[in-house]
């Protein structure tokens, strides 16, 4: 459906490089990476916002690079909502048909149905500076969708809602993706959107992709130390490996298999620790003593940073485990973890 090769913009202080990227029809795709890596460049580039200085975009065989925006069949929805404040509801959901030649009947029928799945008969009447923000944020998704797009971008669009609501709204994502031939691409920094809505993701970094892949991959797969560092590996080390062991500082971990270079990175994800008061009697072929020495309370949960001899290991656990290991600053504990758990990365250590 998208299809992006070698793609170059030129923004001065900011560029995007080399950008190569595959998406299927009718895919929900997201993208992901910090502030300022380039994500929303990305999108408007894809949606003639922005100069391509080189490289080419295709939707299905047509090449679109240098095609007005309102010619590319793409629509782009903003976390601000962009509605115009002096239409109702409902002429800001009909604006687009104006610019799109399209059968009236069908048109009618096909937002009607847009109307339905995102609750909006209720507002039609009403002017956007008195709805809520997930409201206007339903209506711009309505009025994007409208014109029937091969393809909506969705720069951010819940994050600028109360929490209470995303999840309604990301509900309705996945309901319109589901009822429409539309593919899907999304910018998001949440990484519960990520694995809600999407089947494939990427990684951007200073205007480059770091990793394209299922959500699977990116989370638990990473392809270099900064995704690892990105999606929540908090625990990253360089490493050397001999046969099947990591060797960090004089720590030896399992990996289960043997690697195929000398030096490199491993990373474990804080939640596949388990830690205990005495080793456990299992299948786990990594059992450390550590010293815990910070507890760091996150909602629901508690991150334990541990000591082992000098390598800090961060932990995941739920406040009952708390309490039943009687974890506290400069107490003693069992950090033990599978060999599946090490995640090797590519990449050798500076």
């Amino acid at each position: 459906m998208i299809s992006i090769r070698n793609l170059a913009v030129n923004l001065g202080q900011f560029q995007l490089t080399d950008i190569t990227l595959d998406i299927k029809e009718n895919e929900f795709f997201v993208l992901m990476g910090p502030t300022g890596a380039g994500k929303s460049v990305l999108l408007e580039a894809i949606a003639g916002l922005v100069t391509v200085s080189s490289g080419s975009i295709k939707l299905g065989t047509q090449e679109i690079s240098n095609l007005p925006p309102e010619k590319r069949g793409i629509s782009i929805v903003y976390q601000d909502y962009a509605l115009f404040p002096h239409l109702t509801v409902q002429k800001n959901i009909f604006y687009g048909l104006r610019f799109h030649r399209s059968s009236r009947d069908n048109s009618v029928s096909r937002i009607r149905n847009l109307i339905d799945i995102l609750a909006l008969e209720p507002l039609l009447g009403r002017f956007p500076g008195t709805l809520s923000g997930g409201e206007q944020q339903r209506v711009a998704l309505a009025r994007a969708l409208a014109i029937d797009p091969a393809v909506l971008l969705l720069d951010e669009p819940l994050a600028a809602l109360d929490p209470r609501f995303r999840e309604d709204l990301r509900q309705h994502l996945k309901t319109l993706h589901q009822n429409t031939l539309t593919t899907f691409f999304m910018v998001t920094h949440d990484f519960a959107e990520a694995i809600a809505l999407a089947g494939r993701a990427a990684v951007m970094n200073h205007g480059c992709l770091e990793q394209v892949g299922t959500i699977r991959e990116i989370f638990q797969q990473p392809a270099s130390p900064f995704v690892a560092d990105f999606v929540g590996m908090k625990n990253l080390y360089a490493a050397r490996f001999s046969g099947t062991l990591a060797i960090i500082d004089g720590i030896s971990l399992e990996l289960g298999h043997p690697s195929a270079s000398s030096t490199g990175y491993v990373a474990i994800r804080p939640e596949d620790i388990v830690l205990s008061q005495e080793p456990l009697v299992s299948s786990i072929q990594n059992s450390l003593n550590g010293t815990v020495k910070a507890v760091q309370p996150l909602g629901f949960h508690y991150e334990i940073e541990i000591l082992v001899k000098n390598l800090p290991f961060k932990v995941l656990i739920t406040k009952q485990a708390l309490f039943d290991l009687q974890l506290h600053e400069g107490s003693e504990t069992v950090v033990s973890f599978k060999a599946t758990a090490v995640h090797q990365l590519a990449g050798a250590p500076a």
